[in-house]
């Protein structure tokens, strides 16, 4: 069956997630903080997840800021960096994250083959329009769609769920993108047809399901959404 619909996670697939760290690195007087940065955001990001992955295993949800909050206090600590200034900077950089370069051109040409185009995230509603907004690509999506309409977060199957209930399409009429290799594994399993954006070339998960396609960055998704 045809791809109609391209479902996109949001947060280190469209959006940069290094990118708050990198900025205030690069800030006058953040030296102290340019030593640790690459190490503070690799952290920010794993406990971040970790976190709703524990979340929904105990049944104790929460919106994603929170857990965006947690995360970074635990990077922070670790690295020994006692700043509110600099926690207050970070958050206020997460709300504006850059996408990646060739985000806006990959949109465009999926929506000029009259491709479906969405967000599926786990970001809150408010933390997902502002980096939308941010990254100027609202006109190259359809919709974007939060966990917090049915309050779990991914991978559980009623996240996947939201896609076909929007698009009134059927699983394998998608093709959903995602930079985490659990994430495109769990859409797999689910039936979407799936694309692993591996940036960082990290080993495939062993879980049940198995990315379909294996790209370094976006610019071959319009070719897969056939």
């Amino acid at each position: 069956m045809p791809i109609t619909t391209c479902i996109f996670d949001a947060y280190g697939t469209l959006f940069d997630v290094a990118a708050a760290a990198r900025i205030a690195a690069a800030e006058p007087g953040r030296e102290d903080f340019a030593r640790h940065w690459p190490q503070i955001a690799q952290n920010w990001r794993l406990k971040q997840l970790q976190y709703t992955w524990l979340r929904a295993v105990m049944n104790q949800h929460c919106d994603f800021w929170d857990v965006t909050q947690d995360g970074l206090d635990w990077a922070l600590e670790a690295e020994g960096l006692d700043d509110p200034d600099l926690r207050e900077r970070l958050l206020q950089l997460y709300w504006e994250l850059e996408a990646y370069p060739e985000v806006p051109a990959m949109l465009q040409a999926l929506k000029d083959k009259g491709m479906n185009t969405a967000i599926l995230s786990n970001g809150s509603p408010k933390m997902l329009e502002g980096a939308v907004q941010s990254a100027r690509i609202g006109d190259v999506l359809d919709d974007v769609l939060s966990v917090e309409t049915v309050g779990i977060f991914k991978p559980a199957d009623v996240v996947y769920d939201l896609v076909c209930g929007r698009f009134g399409c059927v699983s394998d009429e998608v093709l959903f993108v995602s930079s985490n290799g659990w994430d495109a594994a769990a859409a797999a399993g689910y039936g979407f047809t799936t694309a692993w954006v591996n940036r960082g070339n990290e080993p495939i998960d062993r879980l049940p399901g198995k990315p379909h396609h294996l790209l370094s960055d976006l610019t071959g998704i319009p070719a897969l959404a056939v």
